[in-house]
């Protein structure tokens, strides 16, 4: 087999396909592999979106994954698919220095429960992707593969960068404001954060226990079904991880609404945070849906909600990473100093309080979405903007994690400057299945307005 034309077409595939393609033997993992390495090699000088690579390594892992299929054994469902991950979640066999000079040569001792999921389903591991200092507010070195002066998003900024410049097709992150949704929205990808509790955080940089989920990137969303399903599972050792059955996220995919869904455009009380080429995008996708899509009003709530997940993150983190802060106070960058220190001065009471506002939220959610089959909402208020001191306004995302729903980023609209904008639905807890469902809908409704 030729690998050098394999490598030349390999990297036109997203998850899926290549999948496919493996397991019928007309792709080896080697190559499309092979084609990863290559790429990133001609584009990440610019980029930076990896933190640690092991081309040896990783090919070494590819070559077994082919072996395996020719000899007739059990193909995972992403047996030889290259997968990054974020550098807050620890491997084995390569180093999770969670963005910060504190943790340089950090080598755990065990995978994250995501990374056995991933080698049960065939994945290659690529390397680890660069993320903002332990998961927050400083700025990583990542460009926008769009725009090398504008941001990424962060803090998943290196995995959303590396597939969306196809240097890998898939990659995981993690949220807890908007550190998946807002990166898929300024990159141009798919980006999607599950119910709370259906991934395992054990082995990840916790930085939020009430708040933390993990989250994937991919190029399209059967990809995006198809990680997830991976990935899901009930973990004893994760105290927000429940044991009860998980939604099916490629069935939910694969299925067709019993009847046309219905969408609500929420008028939240931050709304003009909205860039106008956001705003006159949206009201264009409103229009077109019809009576498919409602404008509802925000509930008086929701002016409290953004400040609650701000109290529960900042004195979360200052709680779970006390000892860290303390010792290494002069390694910490003058971006995260201000915000440690204001989470010191959050009471127990105050932390408390926010949690309940957390439960109302989701008692909210709860009864709302009985009569819509999810929220549309923008994934961020525009494009990608400069480089700078932040990696983005995230509040398009605050209230949704807050309550802990499924929210997916798709690459639908595009800005004044020709840069992605990303189209964000939000469905109940446990409802990521209906989720899948209704955006497969909404991607073909529109596909056939615009005649695709």
């Amino acid at each position: 087999m030729n690998v050098t034309l394999q490598t030349k077409a390999a990297l036109d595939f997203d998850a899926s396909a290549a999948a496919r393609q493996i397991k019928d033997g007309r792709l080896s993992s080697v190559a499309l592999v092979t084609a990863c390495l290559e790429r990133i090699k001609a584009t990440d000088d610019q980029l930076k979106a990896w933190a640690h690579l092991d081309p040896d390594k990783a090919l070494a892992e590819a070559e077994e994954m082919d072996a395996i299929r020719r000899s007739g054994r059990p193909l995972g469902p992403l047996h030889g698919v290259p997968v990054g991950l974020k550098d807050i979640i620890d491997t084995r066999d390569c180093p999770t220095e969670r963005g910060s000079p504190i943790f340089a040569g950090r080598q755990p001792d065990a995978d994250a429960a995501v990374v056995d999921r991933l080698r049960d389903a065939g994945a290659v591991i690529l390397g680890k992707t660069v993320t903002t200092e332990v998961a927050f507010v400083h700025p990583a070195d990542t460009v926008n593969p769009h725009d090398p002066s504008r941001t990424p998003g962060g803090s998943s900024s290196g995995s959303a960068a590396a597939v969306a410049a196809y240097q890998v097709p898939l990659a995981l992150g993690t949220q807890t404001n908007g550190s998946v949704i807002r990166p898929a929205s300024f990159c141009g990808t798919y980006g999607f954060k599950p119910t709370r509790g259906v991934i395992s955080r054990r082995g990840i940089l916790q930085t939020s226990v009430s708040l933390d989920q993990v989250g994937v990137f991919a190029r399209s969303l059967e990809d995006v079904a198809l990680l997830t399903d991976v990935l899901k599972g009930f973990d004893p050792q994760d105290a927000k991880s429940y044991s009860r059955p998980r939604p099916a996220y490629r069935d939910g995919f694969h299925e067709d609404p019993p009847v046309e869904p219905v969408l609500a455009y929420i008028e939240l009380p931050f709304a003009d945070r909205i860039a106008e080429d956001t705003g006159t995008g949206f009201q264009e996708l409103i229009t077109s849906l019809g009576a498919r899509a409602e404008r509802v009003a925000a509930p008086p709530m929701f002016k409290d909600l953004v400040e609650a997940q701000r109290i529960i993150h900042e004195y979360e983190i200052c709680q779970h990473l006390k000892a860290t802060f303390d010792t290494h106070w002069a390694q910490i960058s003058a971006t995260l100093r201000p915000v440690i220190e204001r989470g010191r001065s959050i009471s127990a009471n105050e932390h408390a309080e926010a949690l309940d506002k957390l439960a109302a939220a989701e008692q909210y959610f709860g009864a709302f979405f009985k009569d819509y089959d999810a929220i549309l909402s923008p994934a961020a208020p525009g494009e990608a903007p400069p480089l700078g001191p932040t990696t983005g306004d995230p509040i398009f995302c605050t209230i949704w994690t807050l309550a802990g729903l499924p929210a997916l980023s798709m690459p639908l609209l595009v800005g004044d400057h020709g840069l992605p904008i990303g189209v964000q639905l939000i469905a109940g807890q446990e409802e990521d299945a209906r989720l899948m469902r209704t955006a497969r809908w909404l991607l073909e409704t529109l596909r056939g307005q615009s005649g695709d």
